[in-house]
């Protein structure tokens, strides 16, 4: 076993081909990103011009200029952050444990992020903010957004999220409009071409540089940090973009469907190989596929502390799902996370659905086709109030999992700005 051990070594003359395409000056893969980094200037007025996007003050000036209603909600938020109106962390323990929590040494090495997916809309924050204040519940500390990118810009519900984010001290992904849905696939179409997409989903030809493109324009228009990603083809681009000096972030999408060790070893490997000296990288979300069991996680989890990304990269793991359109229910993997928080570092829980027996029961649950409808369409239809409580009943379902959390001495990070 030794021998065939070995054999595995990857050897510098194999590297050394590696860097001789990167760096050939005639390498047309390797032209055309740099073209369109080019279109933008170099690492550090990209990196400048975001920082100025997405400062609070310049934010909320924009928002102020176009006369937005959402900035007396961000006025808002802001002073019931400022006079801790939402429960301390120490507060929602003894709600859990009573006297007990004053003397319990809680796992704050392994603390479990607290994620809720999607965010479509800022007033369903207000919303969600409200019952957090007058129920003592918590706020994620992560969220997720699959809404259309040119919709929210209309109505500027991108500048009232990008400044949100900061008032409550939470991580955000956005979700760039060009991806497998888009129409990037000329050959595929709806429902009746669907097992097309088991070999086309993505950004072929062409539509990875247009992903690139479109991730600079809101990086430097908004501030735009972290975005979703679901092709091999631009996972790559974005360690490249990060190796030559642009602060980007991503996530990879369940889409991608990481669903063993050695898709992810194969990821990792190329986080590590395209990362910074100072041991960063673009990845700072593995996003499991929902079929994904503890071991497979335990696994990989070795494979990311050996290749010193464990504070780098968060496991991102399904918790529930929206009751319709992509897995059988009733799905519920809480207590497999209580399993795993334990001894597994930098784990968030995501919550895309409420808990199935509340969600099921809905008189229009949860749909992750919701996700792709225009906001004309939601409005029309007059499902705006059936997609904002599917949206509370996730909230709902984040804070089961906080209390189960809690109940086993576990840890959690809630919106780091709201619940000290």
């Amino acid at each position: 076993m030794t021998d065939l051990r070995s054999k595995l070594r990857i050897s510098e003359a194999q590297l050394a081909e590696v860097n001789a395409i990167l760096l050939d000056p005639d390498s047309r893969v390797i032209n055309d990103f740099l073209a369109v980094v080019a279109k933008y200037g170099t690492p550090e007025e990209i990196n400048r011009k975001a920082a100025d996007a997405r400062d609070l003050a310049s934010l909320t000036q924009r928002l102020r200029e176009v006369e937005s209603p959402y900035l007396a909600d961000l006025e808002w938020l802001a002073e019931q952050r400022d006079r801790r109106a939402f429960i301390s962390v120490a507060d929602y323990r003894r709600k859990v444990l009573g006297d007990e929590a004053d003397s319990t040494t809680f796992a704050d090495d392994f603390a479990v992020t607290l994620e809720i997916s999607a965010l479509q809309y800022f007033p369903y924050l207000i919303t969600q903010a409200r019952q957090a204040i007058a129920n003592g519940e918590l706020m994620p500390g992560r969220y997720i957004r699959v809404r259309k990118m040119k919709e929210q810009e209309e109505d500027h519900d991108i500048l009232a999220v990008a400044a949100a984010m900061q008032i409550i001290g939470a991580s955000y992904v956005e979700t760039l409009d060009t991806k497998g849905t888009d129409g990037s696939n000329v050959h595929l179409g709806g429902p009746d071409t669907i097992t097309g997409y088991f070999g086309g989903v993505g950004q072929p030809n062409e539509h990875a540089l247009q992903w690139l493109d479109e991730f600079l324009y809101y990086y430097t228009s908004y501030g735009i940090k972290q975005v979703l990603n679901i092709n091999p083809g631009t996972v790559l681009l974005a360690y490249l973009l990060h190796k030559i000096g642009v602060d980007n972030e991503f996530k990879i999408s369940v889409f991608m469907g990481n669903d063993n060790p050695y898709a992810a070893l194969w990821t990792l490997i190329g986080a590590r190989l395209f990362g910074r000296k100072d041991g960063t990288t673009s990845l700072i979300g593995f996003n499991w596929s929902n079929s994904v069991n503890n071991q497979t996680i335990e696994i990989t989890a070795e494979v990311r502390k050996a290749l010193s990304l464990e504070k780098v990269v968060r496991f991102e793991h399904h918790i529930v799902e929206t009751f319709k359109s992509i897995v059988i229910q009733p799905y519920n993997r809480r207590d497999e996370l209580l399993e795993l928080a334990d001894h597994v570092p930098n784990i968030s829980a995501k919550h895309e659905g409420g808990d199935p027996e509340i969600d099921g029961a809905r008189e229009r649950p949860s749909d992750i086709l919701d996700y792709f409808r225009d906001k004309s369409d939601v409005i029309e239809s007059g499902d705006e109030a059936f997609l904002e409580r599917n949206y509370l009943d996730k909230h709902e379902a984040l804070n089961q999992t906080a209390w189960a959390l809690t109940e086993r001495g576990l840890s959690f990070v809630a919106a780091r700005n709201l619940h000290s």
